[in-house]
């Protein structure tokens, strides 16, 4: 779900109790597509025994920007304009975010 603005039709991310530029307060809720494009990406490399990883920005269909992680592929195999879905997973006892390659 992402916030948008019932007046200018924009969404952003993350959620406010009002619009970023405008200060307008006529948000709603709409079910985000789930659809991203990679905007960067790096590789993170931890100490022994961890496992690298990768942390990417996100843009989402509908315009926001989001950082996440790219899994299901190999950190060094993330690249800029990679067609991405989103998944929600349970990290610990939290849900969080995360994409995978778009089919």
């Amino acid at each position: 779900m992402l916030q948008r603005s019932r007046r200018t039709g924009q969404c952003f991310f993350y959620p406010r109790i009002c619009e970023p530029t405008t200060g307008n307060t006529d948000l709603e809720w709409i079910l985000a597509s789930g659809r991203g494009r990679v905007h960067a990406t790096t590789v993170m490399r931890p100490k022994p025994p961890g496992q690298p990883y990768n942390v990417a920005l996100i843009d989402l269909a509908e315009g926001p920007r989001m950082m996440s992680r790219v899994e299901g592929v190999a950190p060094e195999k993330v690249a800029i304009g990679m067609d991405v879905a989103a998944s929600i997973v349970r990290e610990g006892d939290e849900p969080i975010v995360i994409f995978k390659p778009a089919p």
